[in-house]
């Protein structure tokens, strides 16, 4: 395989930047696309509270996988830097490190959700009649989880060389096989939950052979050579003080998103079937959005290696510019064909396909002010700058979403699923403020201590 890495700090932007993204939000919508046969599956031939069993782990997984998520995070800026700065031996350490790295988050991870669903499922009020479906679902997924951890890794070494292409062809791979075996636990076997779960499990260890193959194969820094796989010190730390706020930023995240589907919970498994619908629907948009901010990080930390500030600055204004009409076009239109798109997933329930289309209004309409907000959180972390973000969300977006929940949320005439949903774009906005304030600051830093540095 003839790969090299992509120079990010020369030519085009706009060009450069809008032909990286795409593979990258093909890639996302690909794979939500395959996620979302598990829940139309169990929808058309296992029922509606089938679905709210399953949306209602999301949360649950994304609260414990987000710490080692934001590792992979940490890993990718780290070779964007390298790369940039022309260090090649640094991005052979980085990426000898990262794999291993990423094996003992898996294994950490497996042990942590199979042990603790339960638990943690009945802390969130999950319906009694939900409850098992959704534990069965979390242990078999949490089963695979060490494979969706080598993906991570693996994926975010890879667009940070400039490749966007080899992930979004896995994932296709692995997506077709998904939903085949999805199709044929569920249908054939009568497996219910635990047969998606099994399906999501087996695609995601083919496409970690798939990246791992891929890093193999590669010709150039980005080279893995499994016999000299080591967990180099100074690497591993580099990778922990981005990754790890970014990380905790991700968990912390989580735990508002937990709040407010348990909150979601109280209003009975209806409402969570709905909910989980439309939770589904939005992430073809938040993906979308998510893969601009990517793109930013990648563009911003390859230039600030090689101390190019005013590309940094000018990756800042497209990818504002970009992911704000995205978010725009994509959530707009996620709720005009609200109805239509809902009763894909539910087919026995107009009452849970009303309670979709409110969320989606909520959320969906205004879900660029997220996308701007996350490309910012992307520009900061390009610039090497982890712990600012985690901060600045922590409070912005978390702590303003747990307090709202508890004041707000609890005055009786105010109780209900359109005040929690306020609570997101309020957010979202706060902190797409206060974020981009500290960024335009930390960029004129650099540039001035770069330009003293000459």
């Amino acid at each position: 395989m003839n790969s090299k890495t992509a120079d990010m700090t020369q030519g085009p932007m706009l060009k450069q930047i809008v032909l990286y993204t795409i593979p990258i939000i093909l890639t996302g919508i690909l794979q939500l696309l395959f996620n979302a046969a598990d829940l139309v599956v169990v929808g058309q031939y296992c029922g509606s509270i089938s679905v709210g069993a399953v949306g209602a782990t999301g949360p649950v997984i994304n609260l414990i996988t987000n710490l080692f998520i934001g590792f992979s995070v940490g890993a990718g800026v780290s070779v964007a830097h390298a790369i940039g700065a022309g260090k090649d031996d640094e991005v052979q350490r980085i990426v000898r490190t990262s794999i291993p790295l990423a094996f003992i988050c898996g294994i950490i991870l497996t042990v942590v959700g199979v042990s603790g669903a339960e638990f943690i499922l009945k802390l969130m009020d999950t319906p009694e009649n939900a409850l098992k479906l959704s534990t069965v679902y979390m242990k078999i997924y949490f089963c695979g989880i060490t494979s969706s951890m080598l993906y991570n890794f693996g994926a975010a070494i890879l667009r940070a060389a400039g490749d966007t292409r080899s992930p979004l062809i896995h994932l296709t791979v692995a997506g077709i096989v998904n939903v085949v075996l999805n199709l044929f636990f569920v249908i054939v076997f009568k497996m219910n939950v635990a047969g998606v779960a099994l399906a999501t499990a087996i695609s995601q260890t083919l496409s970690a052979v798939l990246i791992i193959r891929t890093l193999m194969k590669r010709n150039d820094s980005c080279k893995l050579v499994l016999k000299e796989m080591h967990i180099y010190a100074r690497q591993f730390l580099k990778i922990l003080r981005i990754g790890f706020p970014a990380g905790i930023q991700g968990s912390l995240f989580s735990i508002s998103n937990v709040l407010i589907q348990s909150s979601v919970n109280s209003f009975g498994s209806v409402a969570m079937s709905g909910n989980a619908a439309a939770g589904n629907i939005e992430g073809f948009v938040y993906t979308a959005m998510n893969s601009v901010s990517q793109s930013a990080l990648n563009f911003t930390g390859q230039n600030h290696g090689a101390k190019k500030f005013d590309r940094v600055k000018k990756t800042a204004f497209i990818s504002l510019g970009f992911v704000f009409t995205v978010g725009l076009l994509m959530g707009v239109s996620a709720y005009v064909f609200s109805r239509p798109l809902l009763s894909i997933y539910i087919s026995d329930s107009k009452e849970a396909i009303e309670y979709g289309v409110v969320r989606l209004l909520y959320i969906c309409v205004p879900y660029c002010m997220c996308g701007i907000m996350d490309v910012s959180t992307g520009l900061l972390r390009g610039l090497g700058s982890s712990i600012l973000p985690m901060i600045i969300t922590v409070a912005g977006v978390c702590g303003f979403r747990v307090l709202w929940i508890y004041t707000v949320f609890r005055i009786p005439e105010y109780h209900s699923l359109e005040t929690l949903y306020l609570s997101y774009i309020i957010s979202w906005t706060m902190t797409f403020a206060v974020q981009i304030t500290i960024f335009a600051v930390l960029l004129k830093i650099k540039k001035i201590k770069a330009m003293k540095s000459v």
